[in-house]
């Protein structure tokens, strides 16, 4: 298989949603902690995020000056030449998430250290790729207009060496990954609460496929349950 296997790691309320203020509230905590602590178990080579995720989660939507930057009007991948063997993926089509680092900052090591990569179309503004240079974080071009899965995937493979990737969303992204037929696996931590109708789902836009239960366990009524495609 040229590309990693691909397990969608979501916490999820009952009603299949993986965002909202549920996932804020006490009786969410547990979950919580449990899909975290199953992040770290896996010992994954990498995760991936969209870039409304890594926003929330990592650069609180900070967004570089660009102005005075020469264009990168290239347009090839770039891979600087150490790179580590953990990695923080981020889907982000036109390049707007604002890196202080290139690495993720985090008290987790389930995340903390992740060497973060890049992956973009060519609507990527040519100022952003020469930002992403100056930060030492490489980047792979994955179609014109929209997001090549595939083709990202591939490259993660051959480029990184990512053997196992665990895909944590969100919704869009989710989705992305599933109308491709990629993911291998779900991993899914099932909150006892009801989400608001507003919340999006495990799979935006998902299409019809098959998957079987291979484990299920209850943690003091958060269930932990695994599926293969």
């Amino acid at each position: 298989m040229n590309r990693p296997y691909i397990i969608c790691h979501m916490v999820t309320s009952l009603d299949g949603k993986v965002t909202g203020a549920f996932l804020y509230t006490p009786e969410c905590e547990s979950a919580t902690r449990l899909y975290y602590q199953i992040n770290r178990d896996y010992q994954a080579d990498a995760f991936a995020c969209g870039r409304v995720t890594m926003e929330g989660s990592f650069t609180g939507g900070w967004y570089p000056e660009l102005s005075g930057l020469e264009p990168d009007c290239t347009a090839l991948d770039y891979l600087p030449d150490e790179l580590g063997s953990f990695f923080a993926v981020a889907y982000d089509p036109r390049g707007v998430l604002g890196w202080k680092s290139n690495t993720i900052i985090d008290d987790d090591p389930g995340y903390g250290g992740a060497r973060i990569i890049e992956v973009l179309t060519h609507q990527a503004d040519p100022r952003y790729l020469t930002y992403l240079r100056s930060m030492g974080i490489p980047y792979i071009f994955a179609g014109d207009d929209r997001l090549d899965i595939e083709l990202s995937l591939t490259k993660l493979k051959n480029c990184f060496g990512i053997d196992r990737l665990l895909l944590e969303g969100g919704s869009i992204l989710n989705g992305a990954f599933q109308r491709a037929g990629v993911i291998d696996e779900l991993s899914l931590v099932v909150a006892p609460i009801a989400a608001d109708a507003l919340d999006k789902t495990l799979f935006m836009d998902a299409v019809t496929e098959h998957y079987h239960l291979t484990n299920a366990e209850n943690h003091d009524g958060v269930l932990r349950l695994n599926y293969r495609r």
